[in-house]
């Protein structure tokens, strides 16, 4: 039975439009461009229908690597993925979202939340997911600066 339900949620302004940001983020051939060191290695281990819904991107380094199911696909407004396959926390659920400014750029947030698994993990694992996607979109807004 899942355990108590966390969230996050990480904001950063890009100078680059929010197609740039979307795409590099969306594609699972590209991450392996704008995401070390955490991402060597990305590709798609599975095209979805509907454009991108149900694909399935892998992400890291050999032998550690994400599997990302799309869930949600706007193209340059909004991405919603899960992880597929295993994970260390329950019905884990994260939203990508790229809204215009009023200086040309972008407004980025980027949220997730989950249940822990095992009781008492949830603070770690919030922890833990912040700050691997607070380094995320951070190298991401620097790619979609230098691409924009």
């Amino acid at each position: 039975m899942p355990g108590r339900r966390y969230s996050y949620e990480v904001n950063r302004v890009s100078t680059a439009p929010p197609s740039v940001l979307f795409r590099l983020e969306s594609d699972g051939t590209l991450w392996s461009t704008w995401a070390r060191p955490l991402v060597w290695q990305s590709r798609w281990s599975a095209l979805g229908d509907d454009g991108r819904v149900g694909a399935v991107r892998e992400v890291g380094l050999w032998p550690v690597l994400a599997h990302e199911r799309t869930l949600e696909y706007v193209p340059d407004r909004r991405h919603v993925y899960t992880f597929d396959g295993f994970s260390p926390v329950h019905d884990y659920r994260a939203e990508v979202v790229f809204t215009p400014n009023a200086h040309g750029g972008t407004d980025l947030r980027w949220s997730g939340s989950f249940a822990e698994r095992i009781p008492g993990t949830g603070p770690a694992a919030r922890a833990a997911l912040r700050g691997v996607i607070g380094f995320l979109a951070t190298h991401l807004v620097k790619a979609g600066n230098r691409a924009g």
